[in-house]
C-alpha cells in the first residue's frame, strides 16, 4: 500500500513501525458547536483508511482527541452563561451522535484536552529544561529558531516567513524573542478556566495539546498523523517541533492530509451564508449520502459541495442499495439453492472486481476507484444474476457487494423502516381496491401516497414500498 506524504511529498510504500500494527492519530474538531461538513471530510477519510488497513490485516490504533478549551468554547460559554465544560461535554454528546450516522467508528481513544493537562505541562518543562522554551511573565514560548528543521511540513522558509506577509507569522506579541516563537502555555483571562502551572494558572496552547496526547496514547514515534490541508501549518508543523525536541526522535512517519471542501465553488464561511453543519444536511438526506459524496472523490483533491452533487450522491448510492436489495431477494426465493457450475465460473470471474477494488485503495486510498470497481460489480450483479439462478450465486453476489461496500464504511442494505398508521391503512386500503378491480380508486391511492413521499411498487410476492 502506497500513501502520499505530506512530509517529502512523494508516494511512499506505508511500512509501519511495528510489523501488523499501525499508530494513527487524528486531529478531532474543537468542541463549541456542532460539527460542519468540513469537520466531517476528515473524519470520513480517515476512518475509511483505518477501515481498510483492519481489512488488510493492521491492528489499528486510532487516536482522534476533542479539543474542550479553547477561545471559542470561552466565547460560547460566556454568551450562553455556563460553564465551558458544559458547552464541551454537550458538543462532544453532538458530535458523537452525527458521527454514528455517518457510520464513523469511534476511535480506539477519544483523549479530551481538559484531561491531559499535567501530562502538557510536563512537555512543556522539558522543553524549558532543554532549551527548547522560555517564561516570560507566565506565557511559555517556542524557540522555532532552535528546531533547525521548522518548516519541513509546510515546505516554508523560516526566513521567508520572518520577511513575508504577516499572516504567515505565528501569533506574535513584543515580549517574543522572536516574532515566529509560538505559545506553550498562556496566563488565565478573568472569566477563563484555568490550571495551575509552575509558570501560571492558565491553560495550554491548542498545538501542545495534540503532541502530549499522541505521545500518551500512541509512543514517541507514530506511524501516520492525519487532518485537514489547513492544519498543515502551524499547527502540524509546530507539533512536529514540539515532539521532536522533547522527545529526541521522529514524531510522524506520514503525513496524510485532505483537501478542502467547497460549496457551490466557493469557500465555505458563516459571512458567506454558505455555512452547513452535518445535523442540518442530516435533516435533508440520510447521512450515508453524505459519506458516499465524501468518498467519490479522492481524499487529497478538492471536493466541491451543492444540492445537484448530492441528489446524485443519493441517486448512485440507491443503484447499490437495490441491487444488494433484488439480490437479497433472489436469493430468498430461488428455486434451487446449490451452485451450478456455470455460476461457480461467474464467481471466479467476479473477483476481478475486488481486485481493482483493492489496487485503488492500495494507490493511496482511491476511494473514487474504489467506489467506480463497486459499480462495476453492481453491473455485473444486475446483468449476470436473474431469475432462476440459484439462491447461493445471488446470496453470493449480494454478500461481494454488501463486503466491499463495508470496507468504505458504506451500508449496502436497505434499512427496515416502518411506516405510520395512516399510510398503512392507505396500502391496505389500495390492496383491497385492486382486489375488487376498483383500479380508478387504487390509482388515486397511489397518487395520494407518492404526494407523501412514498413509492409503490407492485411485484409477484406482493406490494413494496421505498421513500422518494
Amino acid at each position: 500500500m502506497k500513501l502520499y506524504n505530506t512530509l517529502t511529498k512523494k508516494k511512499e510504500e506505508f511500512v509501519p513501525i511495528e510489523e501488523g500494527r499501525v499508530r494513527m492519530y487524528v486531529c478531532g474538531p474543537t468542541v463549541y458547536n456542532f460539527i460542519h461538513i468540513g469537520n466531517a471530510r476528515p473524519m470520513i477519510v480517515f476512518d475509511t483508511a483505518r477501515r481498510y488497513m483492519e481489512y488488510k490485516g493492521y491492528e489499528v490504533n486510532y487516536v482522534s482527541n476533542f479539543t474542550d478549551v479553547d477561545d471559542k468554547i470561552i466565547a460560547k460559554s460566556l454568551e450562553e452563561g455556563v460553564p465551558a465544560e458544559e458547552i464541551s461535554a454537550r458538543y462532544i454528546e453532538e458530535c458523537k451522535k452525527d458521527m454514528e450516522a455517518m457510520n464513523v467508528r469511534p476511535a480506539t481513544t477519544h483523549p479530551q484536552a481538559t484531561q491531559e493537562i499535567q501530562g502538557m505541562i510536563d512537555m512543556i518543562q522539558t522543553l524549558i529544561d532543554k532549551g527548547y522554551a522560555y517564561n516570560v511573565d507566565g506565557t511559555v514560548y517556542f524557540r522555532t529558531r532552535k528546531f533547525t528543521e521548522y518548516g519541513k511540513l509546510s515546505h516554508k522558509n523560516l526566513d521567508d516567513l520572518r520577511s513575508g506577509s504577516r499572516s504567515l507569522l505565528v501569533t506574535g506579541e513584543d515580549q517574543k524573542e522572536d516574532p515566529l516563537d509560538f505559545v506553550l502555555w498562556k496566563p488565565k483571562k478573568e472569566g477563563e478556566p484555568s490550571w495551575q502551572a509552575p509558570w501560571s494558572d492558565g491553560r495550554p496552547g491548542w498545538h501542545i495539546e495534540c503532541s502530549e496526547m499522541a505521545k500518551k496514547y500512541l509512543g514517541e514515534e507514530i506511524d501516520i498523523h492525519a487532518g485537514g490541508e489547513d492544519l498543515i501549518f502551524p499547527h502540524h508543523e509546530n507539533e512536529i517541533a514540539q515532539s521532536e525536541c522533547c522527545n529526541g526522535r521522529p514524531f510522524a512517519r506520514y503525513w496524510l492530509h485532505n483537501a478542502f471542501l467547497n460549496i457551490d465553488n466557493r469557500k465555505m464561511s458563516k459571512s458567506l451564508g454558505n455555512f452547513f453543519t452535518v445535523r442540518e444536511i442530516g435533516e435533508k438526506y440520510d447521512l450515508q449520502v453524505l459519506r458516499f459524496f465524501m468518498l467519490s472523490a479522492h481524499y487529497r483533491s478538492p471536493l466541491n459541495f451543492s444540492a445537484e452533487i448530492m441528489e446524485s450522491s443519493k441517486n448512485a448510492l440507491e443503484r447499490i442499495v437495490t441491487a444488494a436489495d433484488t439480490l437479497k431477494r433472489l436469493a430468498e426465493t430461488a428455486s434451487a439453492q446449490e451452485l451450478t457450475e456455470e455460476e461457480k465460473g461467474r464467481l471466479e470471474a467476479m473477483k476481478e472486481y475486488r481486485k481493482k477494488f483493492e489496487e485503488a485503495m492500495d494507490d493511496d486510498l482511491n476511494t473514487a476507484d474504489a467506489i467506480a470497481a463497486v459499480f462495476e460489480l453492481v453491473k455485473f450483479a444486475n446483468t449476470e444474476v436473474k431469475e432462476g439462478c440459484s439462491g447461493a450465486f445471488a446470496a453470493a453476489v449480494r454478500q461481494e457487494i454488501v463486503s466491499l461496500c463495508d470496507i468504505l464504511g458504506l451500508i449496502a442494505e436497505r434499512k427496515e423502516e416502518t411506516l405510520d398508521e395512516e399510510i398503512e391503512t392507505m396500502i391496505a386500503e389500495r390492496q383491497a381496491a385492486r382486489k375488487a378491480r376498483d383500479f380508478a380508486r387504487a390509482d388515486a391511492i397511489r397518487d395520494e401516497l407518492l404526494a407523501k413521499g412514498i413509492i409503490l411498487e407492485d411485484t409477484r410476492e406482493g406490494v413494496k414500498w421505498k421513500r422518494a
